[in-house]
């Protein structure tokens, strides 16, 4: 069970705790934008407590885990033999040597994003592919709470993210939203090629345990809406880039 709430959590995000059918679904996105390169070497940047990572590692020549937070690269190295304290700002490992990375809701967390991003860059292999999946702005909630009156206050928060830019983060200075161009930017002068990008909804597992019913009605709306202009409004952005 995770714990609870905090300031930590707050600047870290909550990593996965517990496979359910919103990871499988993520796991199955990675997988198809891997390819091959799932069978190759695999980096995780911010890999929480190892959920995602221990999936990858049964199809991977060498699974790595960087987090940052002591306790979770403790817990995440009873999964995966190879797991890194250290920041995504400085990864340390040669240029060129990951056939996969996964960014997994992480780089909204980091100091610097555009240096996380060149880290990443600089650590793919040519011909490898990096995995992104970080929070749109355009959804209606933000996940991550805000701060107000100077006392954080967890959950979700209505129409935070559709504010003026100043205003939003203002009220969440702890952690990014991203828009479209948001992305592109992060990618400017980086030799990229974009696979794919779109934006997904989430698949609202904790509304199924509370109420089944309702809960799978809202998961199968939402979900077929990604099939629509109306994604704009999904939870995430997934991207899949290339390196050439």
């Amino acid at each position: 069970m995770a714990p609870n709430p905090s300031t930590k959590a707050a600047l870290r995000g909550e990593p996965s705790y517990v496979w359910r059918a919103g990871q499988e679904r993520r796991f199955k996105l990675i997988q198809q934008a891997a390819g091959d390169r799932l069978n190759g070497r695999i980096l995780e940047d911010g890999c929480g407590v190892g959920a995602y990572l221990e999936h990858l590692k049964n199809h991977a020549r060498q699974a790595v885990g960087l987090e940052i937070e002591l306790e979770r690269a403790l817990e995440a190295h009873i999964k995966i033999s190879q797991v890194v304290c250290g920041v995504g700002e400085d990864l340390p490992f040669p240029g060129g040597y990951f056939d996969l990375v996964l960014s997994h809701e992480v780089l909204e967390h980091v100091t610097d994003d555009r240096a996380s991003m060149f880290e990443i860059f600089r650590t793919l292999k040519l011909g490898g592919r990096l995995v992104l999946f970080v929070p749109n702005r355009g959804y209606p909630f933000e996940t991550h709470g805000i701060y107000r009156n100077g006392e954080y206050r967890f959950g979700n928060k209505f129409l935070v993210n559709w504010l003026p830019r100043r205003w939003r983060d203002k009220l969440a200075p702890h952690v990014r939203v991203y828009s479209h161009r948001d992305i592109q930017k992060l990618l400017i002068d980086l030799p990229a090629n974009v696979i794919k990008q779109t934006v997904i909804f989430g698949a609202y597992d904790n509304i199924i345990a509370r109420a089944p019913g309702l809960g799978k009605f809202l998961r199968g709306i939402l979900q077929w809406l990604e099939k629509t202009p109306l994604k704009i409004f999904g939870l995430s952005h997934f991207w899949v880039v290339e390196k050439i």
